[in-house]
């Protein structure tokens, strides 16, 4: 049986989405299942309408206040049953047949996670999450600092980006997303909880390095497809920026060390400086094609997607990501080189 263990936060009809998205495939992929939610925004809900509805096909959990992801993930498994645990945003919404492709892929792993869109009309393909090295926090941390590097940068990032979205069979893979992860009760013992002292972000980060040096193998699992309605809840708690910047420098502390984490902090107070978007020109691009659609300047990490060569000028960034974005967009079309051909801004206020 799957137990599916939700953290919600005042986003009740994506909650309600993501229980009916559950129960749906549970059905038709005949596969068992419970779930359980969190709801970390009960006791402190303006509204009775921001709590999780009354009747949702779930046990609800409702602690005295805001414990934070990690916390109300830790709950959730100590009241859960089920021989594989599903660890989930209330943002999210499986596709059909997501549950049986997590499960066939836990053949061979012990944590795998899904492919996951930002639309509904599953076209925007979310990134891996960032390599967590000094080297790579360097990288990334200068790049939103020097024009040219940041042009260096994105090529190499989209090498990346295109190995995990054009993956066809699962793959070993330990830059997955927290917002949906599938693990074995036995890669739940091995790893162990989550870190508490992460409020908000960087949980699963660490949590699947520890699976990494724990020897507890972690997978994409291509075929198993969800929707993620990206930093919905996030939005709505007015702490969740300053408990990035927590999460952030606790992890650094502990991952590199004080002098790396104060050198990252220096670097950070050097002003950014990010190069201007080429409007993208009347004549099509040829050849491989594909469509990147960020909040960041920089323009990595973004969604993707591959389109039809002469497509590109006409995308539209889908309604639903515009409706839920929290800033402006940046639009990137760029060619089977991973270089820049043009793009244009997406306002959203």
């Amino acid at each position: 049986m799957i137990s599916a263990v939700i953290v919600h936060y005042r986003t009740p009809r994506l909650l309600e989405a993501a229980v009916a998205a559950l129960h749906e495939d549970a059905r038709t992929s005949t596969v068992p299942l419970e779930v359980i939610v969190v709801d970390n925004g009960a006791a402190s809900a303006p509204t009775a309408g921001d709590a999780a509805p009354e009747g949702l096909d779930a046990r609800v959990l409702r602690p005295a206040g805001n414990l934070g992801y990690a916390a109300g993930i830790n709950l959730g498994v100590e009241h859960a049953t089920g021989d594989v645990l599903l660890l989930m945003n209330a943002d999210v919404a499986l596709v059909p047949g997501c549950l049986r492709a997590l499960l066939d892929a836990l053949d061979g792993a012990d944590i795998a996670g899904p492919r996951l869109f930002w639309d509904e009309g599953r076209r925007l393909m979310l990134p891996p999450q960032a390599l967590r090295t000094r080297r790579a926090e360097l990288d990334a941390a200068w790049a939103e600092r020097s024009p040219a590097w940041g042009r260096s940068f994105r090529r190499r990032w989209r090498r990346r980006a295109r190995t995990f979205w054009g993956a066809g069979a699962p793959v070993t893979c330990y830059e997955l997303t927290g917002a949906c992860l599938a693990v074995t009760r036995d890669g739940w013992r091995r790893v162990g909880r989550f870190d508490e002292g992460f409020r908000l972000y960087f949980e699963e980060t660490e949590w699947l390095l520890r699976a990494r040096s724990a020897g507890v193998r972690a997978v994409l699992a291509p075929a198993a497809h969800c929707v993620h309605a990206y930093d919905q809840s996030a939005k709505r708690e007015p702490r969740a920026q300053l408990w990035f910047e927590e999460s952030a420098e606790r992890f650094r502390r502990r991952r590199y060390g004080p002098w790396f984490a104060a050198l990252l902090r220096r670097l950070e107070r050097v002003p950014r400086r990010f190069e201007e978007v080429v409007p993208l020109g009347g004549a099509p691009v040829e050849g491989e094609t594909w469509v990147e659609v960020t909040p960041l300047p920089l323009g990595a990490p973004a969604t993707g997607c591959r389109v039809a060569a002469g497509e590109a000028a006409g995308f539209e960034v889908p309604g639903d990501v515009v409706s839920g974005a929290r800033s402006d967009l940046w639009v990137r079309v760029t060619d089977g080189g991973c270089r820049d051909v043009g793009g244009w801004l997406v306002k959203t206020e």
